[in-house]
Protein backbone atom coordinates (compact mmCIF):
# COMPACT_ATOMS: atom_id res chain seq x y z
CA UNK A 1 0.00 0.00 0.00
CA UNK A 2 1.53 3.32 -0.67
CA UNK A 3 0.45 6.47 0.51
CA UNK A 4 0.15 10.10 -0.61
CA UNK A 5 -0.80 13.35 0.13
CA UNK A 6 -1.88 16.85 -1.60
CA UNK A 7 -3.81 19.81 -1.24
CA UNK A 8 -6.61 18.42 -4.11
CA UNK A 9 -7.25 14.82 -5.19
CA UNK A 10 -8.84 14.63 -8.35
CA UNK A 11 -10.78 11.40 -9.08
CA UNK A 12 -11.19 10.90 -13.04
CA UNK A 13 -8.86 12.53 -15.45
CA UNK A 14 -12.16 13.31 -18.04
CA UNK A 15 -12.06 17.07 -19.41
CA UNK A 16 -13.80 18.39 -15.75
CA UNK A 17 -10.91 16.69 -14.09
CA UNK A 18 -8.20 17.81 -16.12
CA UNK A 19 -9.31 21.60 -15.99
CA UNK A 20 -9.64 21.26 -12.36
CA UNK A 21 -6.09 19.96 -12.38
CA UNK A 22 -4.69 22.06 -14.51
CA UNK A 23 -6.18 25.32 -12.78
CA UNK A 24 -5.08 24.44 -9.31
CA UNK A 25 -1.74 23.47 -10.06
CA UNK A 26 -1.40 26.63 -12.20
CA UNK A 27 -2.47 28.50 -8.86
CA UNK A 28 0.26 26.54 -6.86
CA UNK A 29 -1.25 23.82 -5.32
CA UNK A 30 -0.18 20.11 -4.99
CA UNK A 31 -2.48 17.79 -6.63
CA UNK A 32 -2.90 13.91 -7.41
CA UNK A 33 -5.10 13.52 -10.54
CA UNK A 34 -6.27 9.69 -11.30
CA UNK A 35 -7.27 8.50 -14.36
CA UNK A 36 -9.07 5.29 -15.55
CA UNK A 37 -7.48 5.22 -18.80
CA UNK A 38 -3.97 6.63 -20.02
CA UNK A 39 -5.26 9.59 -21.96
CA UNK A 40 -6.49 12.40 -20.08
CA UNK A 41 -9.83 14.72 -21.97
CA UNK A 42 -12.52 12.41 -21.63
CA UNK A 43 -15.05 12.89 -23.81
CA UNK A 44 -12.92 14.98 -26.01
CA UNK A 45 -10.51 12.12 -25.90
CA UNK A 46 -10.25 8.77 -24.26
CA UNK A 47 -14.00 8.74 -25.40
CA UNK A 48 -13.68 9.98 -28.72
CA UNK A 49 -16.43 12.55 -29.31
CA UNK A 50 -15.99 15.68 -31.76
CA UNK A 51 -17.01 18.70 -29.41
CA UNK A 52 -20.65 19.05 -29.60
CA UNK A 53 -20.58 23.05 -29.64
CA UNK A 54 -22.98 25.91 -29.95
CA UNK A 55 -23.39 28.30 -33.04
CA UNK A 56 -21.85 31.47 -31.13
CA UNK A 57 -18.98 29.53 -29.52
CA UNK A 58 -16.58 31.57 -32.77
CA UNK A 59 -17.49 34.86 -30.61
CA UNK A 60 -18.71 33.69 -27.62
CA UNK A 61 -20.10 31.23 -24.73
CA UNK A 62 -16.95 29.51 -23.29
CA UNK A 63 -13.78 30.41 -21.03
CA UNK A 64 -11.06 32.05 -22.29
CA UNK A 65 -8.75 28.59 -21.81
CA UNK A 66 -11.22 26.90 -23.53
CA UNK A 67 -10.91 29.30 -27.12
CA UNK A 68 -7.10 29.03 -26.55
CA UNK A 69 -7.42 25.04 -26.81
CA UNK A 70 -9.55 25.61 -29.68
CA UNK A 71 -6.62 27.63 -31.45
CA UNK A 72 -4.20 25.59 -30.81
CA UNK A 73 -5.93 22.76 -32.17
CA UNK A 74 -6.41 24.96 -35.24
CA UNK A 75 -2.99 25.51 -35.75
CA UNK A 76 -1.77 21.88 -35.77
CA UNK A 77 -3.67 20.98 -38.77
CA UNK A 78 -2.74 24.47 -40.38
CA UNK A 79 0.81 22.94 -41.92
CA UNK A 80 -0.95 20.17 -43.37
CA UNK A 81 -3.93 21.22 -45.44
CA UNK A 82 -4.17 22.85 -48.90
CA UNK A 83 -3.14 26.12 -49.22
CA UNK A 84 -6.85 27.14 -50.77
CA UNK A 85 -7.75 26.44 -47.20
CA UNK A 86 -5.81 29.05 -45.66
CA UNK A 87 -6.93 32.59 -46.59
CA UNK A 88 -5.22 34.32 -44.14
CA UNK A 89 -4.48 33.66 -40.79
CA UNK A 90 -7.61 35.28 -39.26
CA UNK A 91 -9.60 33.42 -41.53
CA UNK A 92 -8.08 30.06 -40.70
CA UNK A 93 -8.20 30.67 -36.61
CA UNK A 94 -11.47 30.99 -36.43
CA UNK A 95 -13.10 28.68 -39.18
CA UNK A 96 -11.46 26.13 -40.59
CA UNK A 97 -12.68 22.64 -39.29
CA UNK A 98 -10.65 19.77 -39.97
CA UNK A 99 -13.03 17.21 -40.70
CA UNK A 100 -16.39 19.25 -41.78
CA UNK A 101 -18.60 17.75 -39.58
CA UNK A 102 -22.14 19.37 -39.83
CA UNK A 103 -22.59 18.10 -35.50
CA UNK A 104 -19.30 20.71 -34.77
CA UNK A 105 -17.48 23.37 -35.91
CA UNK A 106 -14.19 21.77 -34.95
CA UNK A 107 -13.97 18.40 -35.53
CA UNK A 108 -10.73 16.71 -34.99
CA UNK A 109 -8.47 14.07 -34.31
CA UNK A 110 -9.32 12.77 -30.36
CA UNK A 111 -5.35 12.06 -30.47
CA UNK A 112 -4.83 15.83 -31.24
CA UNK A 113 -6.79 16.96 -28.50
CA UNK A 114 -4.93 14.45 -25.78
CA UNK A 115 -1.52 16.03 -27.32
CA UNK A 116 -2.55 19.86 -26.39
CA UNK A 117 -3.95 18.56 -23.25
CA UNK A 118 -0.62 17.02 -22.13
CA UNK A 119 1.55 20.01 -23.07
CA UNK A 120 -0.56 21.85 -21.09
CA UNK A 121 -0.11 19.36 -18.00
CA UNK A 122 3.47 18.79 -18.75
CA UNK A 123 5.57 22.11 -17.01
CA UNK A 124 3.40 20.92 -13.34
CA UNK A 125 4.09 17.11 -13.63
CA UNK A 126 7.99 17.84 -14.52
CA UNK A 127 7.97 20.43 -11.31
CA UNK A 128 6.40 17.81 -9.48
CA UNK A 129 3.50 19.88 -8.40
CA UNK A 130 0.87 17.62 -10.32
CA UNK A 131 0.79 13.79 -9.98
CA UNK A 132 -0.85 12.13 -12.71
CA UNK A 133 -1.77 8.14 -11.72
CA UNK A 134 -3.35 6.33 -15.28
CA UNK A 135 -5.44 3.06 -15.44
CA UNK A 136 -6.82 4.08 -11.81
CA UNK A 137 -10.09 3.88 -10.00
CA UNK A 138 -10.94 4.70 -6.78
CA UNK A 139 -12.13 2.09 -4.83
CA UNK A 140 -13.04 3.36 -0.82
CA UNK A 141 -13.19 6.68 1.35
CA UNK A 142 -12.51 7.18 4.72
CA UNK A 143 -14.48 10.33 6.00
CA UNK A 144 -14.62 11.94 9.39
CA UNK A 145 -18.27 14.23 9.50
CA UNK A 146 -19.08 16.18 6.88
CA UNK A 147 -15.35 16.02 5.47
CA UNK A 148 -13.39 13.19 3.46
CA UNK A 149 -9.84 12.40 4.71
CA UNK A 150 -8.63 10.16 2.09
CA UNK A 151 -8.87 8.03 -1.01
CA UNK A 152 -8.06 4.97 -1.68
CA UNK A 153 -7.53 3.91 -5.58
CA UNK A 154 -6.09 0.94 -7.39
CA UNK A 155 -4.49 0.17 -10.82
CA UNK A 156 -5.94 -2.15 -12.74
CA UNK A 157 -3.08 -3.31 -14.13
CA UNK A 158 -0.74 -4.09 -11.41
CA UNK A 159 -3.43 -4.04 -8.44
CA UNK A 160 -1.34 -1.82 -6.59
CA UNK A 161 -3.83 0.07 -4.03
CA UNK A 162 -2.50 3.44 -3.26
CA UNK A 163 -4.11 5.79 -0.40
CA UNK A 164 -4.32 9.61 -1.03
CA UNK A 165 -4.96 12.12 2.07
CA UNK A 166 -5.82 15.29 1.10
CA UNK A 167 -8.01 18.75 1.98
CA UNK A 168 -9.99 18.91 -0.84
CA UNK A 169 -11.13 15.92 -3.62
CA UNK A 170 -12.87 16.20 -6.94
CA UNK A 171 -15.48 13.54 -8.38
CA UNK A 172 -14.83 14.08 -12.29
CA UNK A 173 -15.34 10.54 -12.94
CA UNK A 174 -17.83 9.01 -15.79
CA UNK A 175 -20.44 7.96 -13.34
CA UNK A 176 -19.71 9.87 -10.38
CA UNK A 177 -17.82 6.76 -8.85
CA UNK A 178 -16.34 8.87 -6.24
CA UNK A 179 -19.81 9.95 -4.56
CA UNK A 180 -21.04 6.84 -3.31
CA UNK A 181 -17.64 5.89 -1.48
CA UNK A 182 -17.69 9.37 -0.40
CA UNK A 183 -21.08 9.33 1.47
CA UNK A 184 -22.06 11.89 -0.78
CA UNK A 185 -25.89 12.09 -1.19
CA UNK A 186 -26.57 11.37 -4.61
CA UNK A 187 -29.73 10.80 -7.23
CA UNK A 188 -29.27 8.55 -10.51
CA UNK A 189 -31.59 7.81 -13.18
CA UNK A 190 -35.35 9.05 -14.02
CA UNK A 191 -36.50 11.78 -11.07
CA UNK A 192 -40.55 12.06 -11.12
CA UNK A 193 -42.74 14.72 -12.21
CA UNK A 194 -43.39 15.33 -8.55
CA UNK A 195 -40.33 15.27 -7.48
CA UNK A 196 -38.78 18.21 -10.03
CA UNK A 197 -41.55 19.23 -11.43
CA UNK A 198 -40.78 19.26 -15.17
CA UNK A 199 -43.45 18.00 -17.46
CA UNK A 200 -40.88 15.37 -19.57
CA UNK A 201 -39.81 13.75 -16.66
CA UNK A 202 -41.57 10.13 -15.31
CA UNK A 203 -44.72 10.10 -13.54
CA UNK A 204 -42.55 7.70 -11.56
CA UNK A 205 -39.06 7.82 -10.80
CA UNK A 206 -36.55 5.16 -11.80
CA UNK A 207 -32.77 4.69 -10.78
CA UNK A 208 -32.36 2.86 -13.74
CA UNK A 209 -33.88 4.29 -16.64
CA UNK A 210 -30.07 6.15 -17.59
CA UNK A 211 -29.09 7.03 -21.03
CA UNK A 212 -27.69 4.33 -23.64
CA UNK A 213 -23.78 4.68 -24.08
CA UNK A 214 -21.93 3.86 -26.98
CA UNK A 215 -18.34 2.72 -27.87
CA UNK A 216 -16.94 5.21 -30.24
CA UNK A 217 -14.48 3.87 -33.05
CA UNK A 218 -12.75 5.51 -35.90
CA UNK A 219 -13.25 4.59 -38.96
CA UNK A 220 -11.39 5.96 -42.17
CA UNK A 221 -12.66 5.76 -45.87
CA UNK A 222 -10.11 5.13 -48.42
CA UNK A 223 -10.54 6.31 -51.81
CA UNK A 224 -11.58 4.44 -54.55
CA UNK A 225 -8.19 3.41 -56.22
CA UNK A 226 -7.14 1.79 -52.74
CA UNK A 227 -10.17 0.54 -51.10
CA UNK A 228 -8.84 -3.07 -51.25
CA UNK A 229 -6.39 -1.71 -48.65
CA UNK A 230 -9.35 -2.33 -46.40
CA UNK A 231 -10.37 -6.26 -46.15
CA UNK A 232 -13.84 -6.49 -44.08
CA UNK A 233 -13.55 -7.32 -40.69
CA UNK A 234 -13.95 -10.90 -39.37
CA UNK A 235 -17.72 -11.11 -38.29
CA UNK A 236 -18.04 -10.37 -34.76
CA UNK A 237 -18.89 -12.52 -32.21
CA UNK A 238 -22.36 -11.14 -31.54
CA UNK A 239 -23.11 -10.10 -35.65
CA UNK A 240 -26.41 -11.97 -35.77
CA UNK A 241 -27.41 -11.02 -32.30
CA UNK A 242 -26.96 -7.33 -33.20
CA UNK A 243 -27.74 -7.77 -36.47
CA UNK A 244 -31.52 -9.28 -35.41
CA UNK A 245 -32.02 -6.48 -32.66
CA UNK A 246 -35.19 -4.39 -32.77
CA UNK A 247 -35.91 -1.65 -29.88
CA UNK A 248 -39.21 -2.80 -28.71
CA UNK A 249 -41.86 -1.14 -30.47
CA UNK A 250 -39.98 -0.27 -33.67
CA UNK A 251 -40.59 -1.90 -37.41
CA UNK A 252 -37.02 -1.78 -37.87
CA UNK A 253 -33.57 -3.69 -36.94
CA UNK A 254 -31.35 -1.85 -35.02
CA UNK A 255 -28.65 -1.86 -37.95
CA UNK A 256 -30.94 0.38 -40.44
CA UNK A 257 -30.72 3.70 -41.59
CA UNK A 258 -33.89 4.01 -39.90
CA UNK A 259 -33.87 5.20 -36.22
CA UNK A 260 -37.11 6.50 -33.60
CA UNK A 261 -37.74 10.13 -34.16
CA UNK A 262 -36.99 12.20 -30.47
CA UNK A 263 -40.13 13.15 -28.67
CA UNK A 264 -42.49 11.28 -30.93
CA UNK A 265 -43.45 7.79 -30.02
CA UNK A 266 -44.70 6.41 -33.74
CA UNK A 267 -42.88 8.87 -35.94
CA UNK A 268 -39.04 7.85 -37.41
CA UNK A 269 -36.11 9.33 -39.31
CA UNK A 270 -34.33 8.10 -42.13
CA UNK A 271 -30.42 8.59 -42.68
CA UNK A 272 -28.19 8.04 -45.27
CA UNK A 273 -24.60 6.99 -45.16
CA UNK A 274 -23.31 9.51 -48.14
CA UNK A 275 -23.99 13.33 -48.86
CA UNK A 276 -26.48 14.08 -51.31
CA UNK A 277 -30.51 12.84 -50.51
CA UNK A 278 -30.63 12.78 -46.93
CA UNK A 279 -30.59 15.95 -44.64
CA UNK A 280 -29.06 13.37 -42.14
CA UNK A 281 -26.09 11.87 -44.02
CA UNK A 282 -24.28 9.93 -40.78
CA UNK A 283 -20.60 9.55 -42.32
CA UNK A 284 -20.16 13.53 -42.32
CA UNK A 285 -21.95 13.68 -38.99
CA UNK A 286 -18.91 13.38 -36.77
CA UNK A 287 -16.38 13.26 -39.53
CA UNK A 288 -12.75 14.59 -38.35
CA UNK A 289 -10.60 14.45 -41.07
CA UNK A 290 -12.09 16.01 -44.39
CA UNK A 291 -9.10 14.32 -46.55
CA UNK A 292 -9.92 16.78 -48.97
CA UNK A 293 -8.86 19.70 -47.52
CA UNK A 294 -5.24 18.34 -46.84
CA UNK A 295 -2.28 18.05 -48.55
CA UNK A 296 -1.30 14.98 -50.77
CA UNK A 297 0.08 12.32 -48.21
CA UNK A 298 -1.25 14.05 -45.73
CA UNK A 299 -3.91 11.94 -44.87
CA UNK A 300 -5.03 8.22 -46.72
CA UNK A 301 -8.44 9.02 -46.67
CA UNK A 302 -11.80 10.59 -44.65
CA UNK A 303 -11.90 9.78 -40.91
CA UNK A 304 -15.30 9.14 -39.24
CA UNK A 305 -15.91 8.61 -35.36
CA UNK A 306 -18.87 6.61 -35.17
CA UNK A 307 -21.26 7.90 -32.64
CA UNK A 308 -24.68 7.13 -33.81
CA UNK A 309 -27.73 5.66 -33.14
CA UNK A 310 -26.99 2.42 -34.55
CA UNK A 311 -24.32 1.82 -31.80
CA UNK A 312 -26.24 3.73 -28.79
CA UNK A 313 -26.07 0.73 -25.96
CA UNK A 314 -29.38 1.02 -23.98
CA UNK A 315 -29.79 -2.95 -22.81
CA UNK A 316 -28.97 -1.62 -18.91
CA UNK A 317 -27.83 0.69 -17.07
CA UNK A 318 -24.25 0.36 -15.93
CA UNK A 319 -23.91 3.19 -13.22
CA UNK A 320 -24.85 1.78 -9.88
CA UNK A 321 -22.73 -1.65 -11.37
CA UNK A 322 -19.86 -2.79 -9.81
CA UNK A 323 -17.10 -2.13 -11.83
CA UNK A 324 -16.26 -5.85 -13.06
CA UNK A 325 -19.80 -6.14 -14.48
CA UNK A 326 -20.13 -2.96 -15.70
CA UNK A 327 -17.11 -4.15 -17.69
CA UNK A 328 -18.96 -7.28 -19.41
CA UNK A 329 -21.83 -4.29 -20.91
CA UNK A 330 -18.96 -2.49 -22.13
CA UNK A 331 -17.69 -5.27 -23.73
CA UNK A 332 -21.42 -6.27 -25.49
CA UNK A 333 -21.28 -2.54 -26.54
CA UNK A 334 -17.98 -2.92 -28.24
CA UNK A 335 -19.54 -5.54 -29.70
CA UNK A 336 -22.27 -3.69 -31.18
CA UNK A 337 -19.85 -1.44 -32.60
CA UNK A 338 -17.73 -3.81 -34.24
CA UNK A 339 -21.32 -5.32 -35.80
CA UNK A 340 -22.06 -1.80 -37.08
CA UNK A 341 -18.77 -1.33 -39.21
CA UNK A 342 -19.16 -5.33 -40.60
CA UNK A 343 -22.92 -4.66 -41.62
CA UNK A 344 -21.64 -1.09 -43.02
CA UNK A 345 -18.77 -3.40 -45.32
CA UNK A 346 -20.88 -6.56 -45.77
CA UNK A 347 -25.04 -5.62 -46.36
CA UNK A 348 -25.33 -1.95 -45.79
CA UNK A 349 -28.15 -0.41 -48.57
CA UNK A 350 -26.39 2.06 -50.50
CA UNK A 351 -27.18 4.97 -52.06
CA UNK A 352 -26.91 3.38 -55.71
CA UNK A 353 -28.67 0.88 -55.01
CA UNK A 354 -25.89 -2.05 -53.94
CA UNK A 355 -24.86 -3.34 -50.63
CA UNK A 356 -21.94 -2.98 -48.32
CA UNK A 357 -19.41 0.42 -48.72
CA UNK A 358 -15.74 -0.73 -49.77
CA UNK A 359 -12.58 0.62 -48.50
CA UNK A 360 -13.52 0.91 -44.35
CA UNK A 361 -11.50 -0.18 -42.04
CA UNK A 362 -10.51 0.98 -38.29
CA UNK A 363 -8.00 3.79 -37.57
CA UNK A 364 -6.38 2.99 -34.35
CA UNK A 365 -4.09 6.04 -34.49
CA UNK A 366 -7.01 8.75 -34.59
CA UNK A 367 -8.10 7.01 -31.10
CA UNK A 368 -4.59 5.80 -29.73
CA UNK A 369 -5.33 2.46 -29.99
CA UNK A 370 -5.02 -1.23 -31.81
CA UNK A 371 -8.51 -2.28 -32.53
CA UNK A 372 -9.68 1.64 -33.45
CA UNK A 373 -12.08 1.67 -30.88
CA UNK A 374 -12.39 4.15 -28.08
CA UNK A 375 -10.28 3.43 -24.93
CA UNK A 376 -13.54 4.23 -22.96
CA UNK A 377 -17.39 4.13 -23.12
CA UNK A 378 -19.21 7.78 -24.30
CA UNK A 379 -21.14 8.13 -20.90
CA UNK A 380 -23.64 10.50 -21.32
CA UNK A 381 -25.01 10.19 -17.39
CA UNK A 382 -23.81 10.16 -14.05
CA UNK A 383 -24.85 10.14 -10.67
CA UNK A 384 -25.61 13.61 -9.73
CA UNK A 385 -25.10 15.31 -6.46
CA UNK A 386 -28.46 16.11 -4.55
CA UNK A 387 -26.71 19.82 -4.85
CA UNK A 388 -28.02 23.31 -3.10
CA UNK A 389 -29.47 24.44 -6.11
CA UNK A 390 -30.76 21.88 -8.41
CA UNK A 391 -31.23 22.84 -12.01
CA UNK A 392 -34.77 21.77 -13.29
CA UNK A 393 -36.34 21.73 -17.03
CA UNK A 394 -37.77 25.17 -15.98
CA UNK A 395 -34.56 27.11 -15.62
CA UNK A 396 -33.60 26.44 -19.57
CA UNK A 397 -36.37 24.94 -21.69
CA UNK A 398 -37.50 27.58 -24.33
CA UNK A 399 -41.36 27.14 -24.72
CA UNK A 400 -41.58 27.02 -20.89
CA UNK A 401 -39.77 30.11 -20.57
CA UNK A 402 -41.28 31.75 -23.09
CA UNK A 403 -44.52 30.84 -21.78
CA UNK A 404 -44.06 32.94 -18.99
CA UNK A 405 -42.52 35.54 -20.25
CA UNK A 406 -38.79 35.01 -19.26
CA UNK A 407 -35.61 35.16 -21.16
CA UNK A 408 -32.40 33.20 -20.00
CA UNK A 409 -32.51 32.17 -16.48
CA UNK A 410 -29.69 34.52 -14.63
CA UNK A 411 -28.00 33.41 -11.26
CA UNK A 412 -26.24 35.73 -9.03
CA UNK A 413 -24.22 33.46 -8.37
CA UNK A 414 -23.10 32.46 -11.70
CA UNK A 415 -19.65 30.29 -12.88
CA UNK A 416 -19.86 29.94 -16.40
CA UNK A 417 -22.30 30.09 -19.56
CA UNK A 418 -22.92 27.31 -21.72
CA UNK A 419 -25.62 26.10 -24.24
CA UNK A 420 -26.64 23.14 -25.68
CA UNK A 421 -30.48 21.35 -26.52
CA UNK A 422 -32.15 19.39 -24.05
CA UNK A 423 -30.57 15.93 -25.52
CA UNK A 424 -31.73 12.52 -24.04
CA UNK A 425 -30.75 9.35 -25.90
CA UNK A 426 -32.63 6.17 -25.72
CA UNK A 427 -33.13 5.17 -22.07
CA UNK A 428 -32.40 1.95 -20.62
CA UNK A 429 -35.84 1.21 -18.92
CA UNK A 430 -38.67 3.58 -20.36
CA UNK A 431 -37.07 3.59 -24.11
CA UNK A 432 -37.74 7.23 -24.28
CA UNK A 433 -35.80 9.99 -26.14
CA UNK A 434 -36.29 13.77 -26.28
CA UNK A 435 -34.48 16.45 -28.51
CA UNK A 436 -36.19 19.73 -26.88
CA UNK A 437 -34.95 23.78 -27.73
CA UNK A 438 -33.50 25.47 -24.84
CA UNK A 439 -31.90 28.69 -23.96
CA UNK A 440 -28.38 29.71 -23.71
CA UNK A 441 -28.00 28.98 -19.57
CA UNK A 442 -25.70 30.03 -16.71
CA UNK A 443 -23.69 27.61 -14.40
CA UNK A 444 -24.93 28.34 -10.98
CA UNK A 445 -22.26 28.07 -7.83
CA UNK A 446 -25.40 26.23 -5.77
CA UNK A 447 -25.55 23.02 -8.84
CA UNK A 448 -21.71 22.49 -8.07
CA UNK A 449 -21.92 22.48 -4.02
CA UNK A 450 -23.27 19.30 -1.78
CA UNK A 451 -25.81 19.92 0.73
CA UNK A 452 -23.84 18.29 3.55
CA UNK A 453 -20.03 16.84 2.47
CA UNK A 454 -17.87 20.12 2.85
CA UNK A 455 -15.10 18.88 0.85
CA UNK A 456 -16.09 16.65 -2.25
CA UNK A 457 -17.03 18.52 -5.58
CA UNK A 458 -17.73 17.58 -8.92
CA UNK A 459 -16.31 18.38 -12.31
CA UNK A 460 -18.17 16.73 -15.16
CA UNK A 461 -21.79 15.34 -15.62
CA UNK A 462 -22.53 15.01 -11.86
CA UNK A 463 -23.54 18.67 -11.01
CA UNK A 464 -27.04 19.05 -9.47
CA UNK A 465 -28.80 18.67 -12.35
CA UNK A 466 -31.87 16.38 -13.35
CA UNK A 467 -31.67 13.80 -15.76
CA UNK A 468 -33.48 16.33 -18.41
CA UNK A 469 -31.36 18.79 -17.76
CA UNK A 470 -27.80 17.28 -17.65
CA UNK A 471 -28.73 16.42 -21.28
CA UNK A 472 -27.46 20.22 -21.95
CA UNK A 473 -25.00 20.61 -19.37
CA UNK A 474 -23.15 17.38 -20.08
CA UNK A 475 -21.23 19.31 -23.30
CA UNK A 476 -17.76 19.43 -23.72
CA UNK A 477 -17.57 23.56 -23.33
CA UNK A 478 -19.82 23.11 -20.18
CA UNK A 479 -18.07 20.35 -18.50
CA UNK A 480 -14.56 22.31 -19.27
CA UNK A 481 -15.87 25.44 -17.56
CA UNK A 482 -17.45 23.52 -14.08
CA UNK A 483 -13.67 22.19 -14.25
CA UNK A 484 -11.91 25.10 -14.55
CA UNK A 485 -14.63 26.74 -11.60
CA UNK A 486 -14.05 24.44 -9.62
CA UNK A 487 -10.75 24.46 -9.36
CA UNK A 488 -10.76 27.90 -8.74
CA UNK A 489 -13.13 27.58 -6.26
CA UNK A 490 -10.80 25.31 -4.13
CA UNK A 491 -8.18 27.39 -4.89
CA UNK A 492 -9.74 30.55 -3.18
CA UNK A 493 -11.14 28.28 -0.52
CA UNK A 494 -7.68 27.34 0.62
CA UNK A 495 -6.38 30.72 0.30
CA UNK A 496 -8.93 32.27 2.19
CA UNK A 497 -9.39 29.24 4.89
CA UNK A 498 -13.01 29.12 4.07
CA UNK A 499 -15.16 26.34 2.30
CA UNK A 500 -17.14 26.44 -0.91
CA UNK A 501 -20.31 26.59 1.34
CA UNK A 502 -19.70 29.39 2.66
CA UNK A 503 -17.97 30.70 -0.62
CA UNK A 504 -21.12 30.75 -1.86
CA UNK A 505 -23.13 31.38 1.24
CA UNK A 506 -21.44 35.01 1.69
CA UNK A 507 -21.37 38.05 -0.77
CA UNK A 508 -18.39 39.06 -0.36
CA UNK A 509 -16.51 35.81 -0.84
CA UNK A 510 -18.81 35.42 -3.73
CA UNK A 511 -17.97 38.13 -5.19
CA UNK A 512 -14.09 38.11 -4.17
CA UNK A 513 -14.30 34.87 -6.14
CA UNK A 514 -16.29 35.61 -9.11
CA UNK A 515 -13.56 38.70 -9.63
CA UNK A 516 -10.83 35.76 -9.97
CA UNK A 517 -12.76 33.53 -12.37
CA UNK A 518 -13.58 37.26 -14.53
CA UNK A 519 -9.97 37.67 -14.52
CA UNK A 520 -8.89 34.32 -15.43
CA UNK A 521 -11.41 34.72 -18.83
CA UNK A 522 -14.42 32.66 -17.62
CA UNK A 523 -17.42 34.19 -19.27
CA UNK A 524 -20.32 33.88 -16.43
CA UNK A 525 -23.46 35.68 -18.48
CA UNK A 526 -24.13 35.89 -22.17
CA UNK A 527 -23.97 39.02 -24.15
CA UNK A 528 -28.07 38.79 -25.17
CA UNK A 529 -30.52 40.91 -23.63
CA UNK A 530 -33.23 38.74 -24.75
CA UNK A 531 -33.66 35.72 -26.64
CA UNK A 532 -36.64 35.04 -30.04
Amino acid sequence: MKNMKADAVVIGGGLGGTLAAWTLAKRGYQVVLTEETDWVGGQLTSQAVPPDEHPWIEQTGCTGSYREFRQQVRRHYRQRVQPDQVRGEAHFDEHFNPGNAWVSRLSHEPNVAHGILQKWLWPFVKEGRLHILYDTIPIQAQAEGDKVQQVTVRHLKSGEETTIAGDYFVDATECGDLLPLAGVEYNVGAESQQNTGEPHALLEANQEDTQAFTVVMAVEMLPEHAAHLAPSIPQPEMYEFWRSFYHEGSPYPLLSWWDMKPNADEEYRSFTFLPGSSDLPLWTYRRVVDAAQFKEGESEGDISLINWPQNDYSLASIIEMPYEERMQHVEMAKQLSLSLLYWLQTEAPREDGGTGYPGLRLCGKAVGTEDGLAKSPYIRESRRIQALYTITEADVNKELRQDKGEGIRCYEDSVGVGHYFLDLHMTAKSRRSMFILAYPYEIPLGALIPRRVQNVLPASKNIGTTQITNGCYRLHPTEWNIGESVGHLIAYALDHGVTPREVHGHSLHLKAYQKELDEAGIQRSWPFEGMN
